[in-house]
């Protein structure tokens, strides 16, 4: 499966909104890796009304929202940074710094569940969740999750 993320257009650094629907907006309207041939708005509403389900913040500062919709042919993530935090219902009652917005077929389950699963993992040390929060540009960021899925692909392959 082809992802499209983890370059520059991936991430949005410096998120000036404190609560987690203003930051899920701010970062699909201003991650060019939401394509323009996808309806921004509908996307806005897919990942909203999942997010009102129940919150998509898991602890340690990180959340994962997500919606579906049917034009979208590969998943597509984008990070939003905020150094200030976002109060987002998490578990552990923490604010979010790293919000990640995952975009996916609904057809795409599995490969989606891989990819939920990858990020997860990847964002388990508390080194590298520092590391990311204290990226001062999008290009730094999109470095260092690029290397950190090809070393969980390396290790995966060597499993």
């Amino acid at each position: 499966m082809q992802y499209a993320f983890f370059n520059p257009d991936s991430v949005v650094v410096e998120l000036q909104s404190r609560g987690k629907e203003d930051a899920i907006r701010e970062i699909i309207r201003n991650s060019p890796v939401f394509r323009v041939d996808i309806d921004r708005q509908r996307l806005e509403e897919a990942v909203l009304a999942r997010e009102r389900v129940q919150s998509t913040g898991v602890g340690h500062g990180v959340a994962f929202a997500h919606g579906k919709l049917a034009e979208i042919e590969e998943i597509t993530v984008a990070l939003g940074i905020s150094r200030q935090g976002i109060a987002f219902d998490s578990p552990d009652g923490k604010p979010v710094h790293l919000l990640f917005v995952v975009a996916t077929n609904p057809g795409h389950h599995i490969d989606y569940l891989k990819c939920l699963a990858r990020l997860a993992g990847m964002l388990r040390r508390e080194q590298f969740r520092s590391e990311l929060v204290a990226c001062l540009c999008r290009e730094e960021a999109a470095e260092k999750l690029h290397q950190a899925w090809a070393l969980a692909d390396r290790l995966a392959a060597a499993s």
